[in-house]
């Protein structure tokens, strides 16, 4: 029955996109050229880097080297083995969907438990600094002061997932020991293993162009359901409605702004960024979507969470408490830190919309590749030394 309904309230949904395409054909169009530019100048040459050397990794075992040299810190605080630093580092650096991505290619090559994949995905979906940064903080609120109010209060938020999600399903007993892939000795498996490199890398590109094609079909999906929602005269009434049963006075645009962010992150804070409305308002409500991350990034991780037996709920149910978690920490932070400052500085005159952005492909790629390659190494380098550290103690 339930699938039925939704099923229904699905084919509904995409026969009033189609309609909506039909009678306004040109708005249509432009947003979803402005979807394929975000993805093509953006978040290609950002992500697809990340997703090659992720897939490579997985694959030649890199990520049980993390295992071996962080055992002793992620089991107790997070109640997960220590594949799950992997997929967090990745996140917090690349941002939407890769730890989504990772987390769920783990599960797949029975890396990681179910019970392990579904905590690690709870608190390793994040948001990246370049996002949060450059396109929210810079772009769109043009106040660079304020970016440890976005910045902090969402990663905190997030650890927070994870800190209290640790007890879900807390006696469950994880059978990783048994893992073939888990062996005593696992740098030395990995040097001295016999691997097809042109397969390898193959399949790695091959996966990882699927995936960024998958996000990019996503991202033109839901520019253009958005565009044609605040288009819709139903839509706005309904909006007028609402404002009118709610007790409070409320305006209708930033009702607009929340359900665009609840849809698709970057249209909504775009939104909620040029509103006249207290600016330490504007902060939580863009921390919440944030957080949230919004349908479009809901449907991309789907996407790769339905290869697995990852409970999807707990997911959708970790980015609710996510954007909650932000949005307390960041009324917490500006108390704390940013109460007595009577403004911030603004940057008049200078705007960056992610949908119109110079055609910089190659920096952008490039710099991305560097980026994915020196955290690996960093990873690389943290682990060999916790590992020489948790032999001294063990010594002791």
């Amino acid at each position: 029955m339930k699938r039925n309904i939704k099923n229904l309230f699905f084919l509904i949904v995409i026969l009033c996109l189609l309609i909506g395409i039909i009678r306004h054909p040109e708005k249509s169009l432009k947003s979803a050229l402005e979807g394929l530019s975000s993805w093509l100048n953006i978040v290609f040459p950002s992500l697809f880097p990340f997703f090659i050397i992720s897939e490579i990794l997985i694959e030649i075992g890199f990520v049980n080297i993390i295992r071996d040299s962080l055992k002793l810190i992620l089991k107790p605080l997070l109640n997960v083995y220590d594949e799950g630093a992997f997929p967090f580092a990745m996140s917090i650096i690349s941002g939407y969907p890769m730890g989504a991505k990772i987390t769920s290619s783990l599960r797949e090559k029975k890396i990681i438990a179910k019970t392990e994949a579904e905590r690690i995905i709870c608190f390793s979906s994040t948001s990246g600094p370049l996002f949060m940064l450059g396109a929210v903080s810079v772009g769109m609120l043009k106040t660079p002061a304020a970016a440890p109010l976005i910045l902090y209060p969402h990663y905190l938020g997030a650890i927070t997932v994870g800190l209290l999600l640790r007890f879900y399903k807390k006696n469950h007993v994880s059978n990783n020991n048994s893992n073939k892939y888990v062996i005593k000795n696992t740098f030395k498996y990995i040097i001295n293993k016999d691997y097809y490199i042109g397969m390898v890398l193959g399949n790695c590109v091959k996966n990882s162009l699927e995936t960024i094609f998958t996000v990019g079909g996503f991202i033109v999906f839901y520019s253009v359901l958005t565009e044609l929602l605040f288009t819709s005269q139903a839509f706005n009434k309904l909006m007028y409605i609402i404002d009118y049963i709610l007790p409070l006075e409320i305006n209708v645009e930033l009702l607009q702004g929340i359900i665009a962010g609840i849809l698709e992150i970057t249209t909504g804070c775009e939104k909620i960024a040029s509103l006249n409305i207290d600016f330490i308002y504007k902060i939580i409500i863009i921390n919440f979507l944030i957080g949230w991350s919004g349908f479009s990034i809901h449907s991309q991780a789907l996407s790769f969470i339905s290869k697995t037996d990852i409970n999807t709920k707990i997911y959708i149910f970790s980015k609710l408490l996510h954007g909650i978690f932000s949005s307390i920490y960041t009324l917490i932070i500006y108390s704390l830190r940013y109460k007595n400052y009577a403004e911030f500085s603004f940057l008049p005159g200078f705007y960056m919309s992610n949908h119109m952005l110079p055609s910089n492909w190659a920096e952008i790629f490039t710099k991305s590749s560097k980026l994915a390659f020196f955290i690996v190494l960093y990873m690389f380098i943290c682990s060999l030394i916790l590992k020489i550290m948790g032999k001294i103690l063990s010594k002791d």
